[in-house]
């Protein structure tokens, strides 16, 4: 494995974005239909070798449901299936794609008879920490001991960046397997702002007077898309907030720990946002438009700054403009006398798959899944995706040629160097999420301050700490 800069710096946000989850209480299931007798799945029925290390049947069939959303369904078609058909021809792969994770598989799970492999994801997406509570999600210990697929003298664990295995966990057991390096910032196009000569904005003074210049030529400087996609706009005022304050204050809400939202970084920076609706520089009209929509607005060069994780490249690739440019700049700091630089970023391992414990070929998820960990197959899922995402797998993407947003993506996450942060209690609290998106459309759209913003959310995470059914984590 060669040490490039973007491997070395790729390898760097996995190791600090990982994170073994605690579980604290025992959660009331949404998936007690399930008994213990219908837990276990198959034990695979062939003897275990290097070649096949969990005993699945050759002419097993294998269902995998993908989430059909920025990353599509064909680098599961077009690449990851075609790949795991090769080294097992006899078996069958059983395609579906979905944009409601939720709705197509809690039926299943209820039944008794979830699906092999699924890529749970999406604002519809289940519950990873229910799904752990309620023993639905294969460990994943065999799966990263086993002999990889280039190298068996190697066990899986040891071709995939630091931090991979540590980021699926949950009070020290892997359950799910986080793919795809995501790089979370502000979005713009190149062209637009070089035809203007605007530069990104290093700090919020800096923001301010760019928003001005922006209005002045009639585009609208900021938006996001309220009707679907708050969460895109929450994540910019924590990662401020974590500049002012330093990373502890994205721990701390995790933590649910007393006063987090409330504290003074917090408010500050959601003050700050808060004042762009009274300014005129955020569109009222976004409040009722999903992501897409206003995505649209922004490759038609109506809106100049949006808010996103660096799979928005894909996602708009049919409508984006061939001299668009995507590029990504960090949140703007706050001012100087920030905790951390203003080159900081948001970066995790994302886009979660997993297992099913119950399925009828667990084993045949498990070589799915071991497949998919491939060189091979990390390189086809950057190749395909529009995207172009580049995965955890080393050295699968050796040599791309990333186009102008991903490549913009890796600079920003170079430049940030130790100043990385992530947070996860959208994932662990989904109540807590969408309080939390309620509460910025109420920020961002004129109807309430920081203060009382914080005050919203802070009461909603009190609730859930208190409530014993909730599963708990620490980080």
């Amino acid at each position: 494995m060669s040490n490039s800069p973007s491997e070395l710096n790729r390898r760097t946000v996995l190791r600090r974005a990982a994170v073994a989850g605690a579980l604290a209480v025992p959660a009331v299931s949404f998936l007690a239909a399930c008994s213990d007798d219908d837990k276990g799945g198959d034990t695979g029925g062939t003897a275990k070798t290097p070649t096949n290390p969990f005993g699945m049947k050759e002419d097993a069939t294998v269902e995998v449901v993908i989430f059909d959303g920025g990353y599509g369904q064909k680098y599961a078609t077009d690449g990851l299936e075609p790949n795991f058909k090769a080294a097992w021809p006899k078996a069958t792969v059983k395609h579906t794609a979905t944009q409601d994770i939720t709705a197509l598989l809690q039926p299943r799970f209820q039944g008794g008879n979830p699906p092999e492999f699924v890529n749970n994801s999406g604002t519809k997406s289940m519950d990873f920490g229910a799904l752990v509570a309620d023993e639905q999600l294969a460990d994943l210990t065999e799966l990263w001991d086993a002999p990889s697929v280039d190298d068996p003298n190697k066990k899986v664990r040891d071709t995939v960046f630091a931090g991979t295995v540590d980021a699926g966990s949950f009070n020290g057991k892997p359950f799910v397997l986080y793919y795809v390096s995501t790089v979370f910032g502000i979005w713009h196009s190149g062209k637009l702002f070089k035809d203007n000569g605007w530069e990104a904005p290093k700090d919020w003074a800096g923001f301010l007077d760019l928003c001005a210049k922006i209005k002045a030529k009639g585009i609208t400087p900021y938006g996001y898309a309220g009707a679907n996609a708050a969460y895109y706009q929450w994540n910019v005022i924590l990662v401020q907030a974590a500049k002012i304050g330093g990373g502890d204050i994205l721990k701390n809400i995790d933590n649910l720990e007393d006063g987090a939202w409330t504290n003074d970084a917090v408010v500050k920076a959601a003050s700050a946002w808060g004042t762009l609706a009274s300014k005129g520089y955020i569109n009222p009209a976004f409040e009722g438009l999903k992501h897409t929509e206003v995505q649209l607005q922004q490759n038609q060069y109506k809106l100049a700054m949006y808010p996103s994780g660096d799979w928005l490249e894909g996602e708009q690739a049919a409508t984006t403009p061939k001299d668009f440019e995507y590029q990504l700049a960090p949140v703007p700091a706050y001012d100087g006398s920030d905790k951390l630089s203003p080159a900081a970023v948001r970066s995790a391992a994302g886009e979660g798959y997993f297992v099913s414990k119950s399925a009828a070929n667990k084993a045949a998820g498990l070589e799915f899944m071991r497949q998919m960990l491939s060189k091979k197959s990390g390189r086809a899922f950057t190749e395909i995706t529009e995207a172009h995402a580049p995965t955890v797998v080393a050295g699968a993407s050796d040599g791309f040629a990333f186009p102008a947003g991903v490549k913009s993506s890796q600079a920003a996450l170079a430049a940030a160097g130790k100043d990385v942060v992530t947070l996860f209690f959208d994932g662990w609290y989904q109540d807590l999420d969408k309080e939390a998106r309620a509460a910025t459309n109420e920020l961002m759209f004129g109807r309430i301050d920081g203060k009382a913003w914080a005050e919203r959310i802070q009461k909603k995470a009190d609730a859930i700490k208190k409530d014993a059914s909730i599963t708990k984590f620490k980080r």
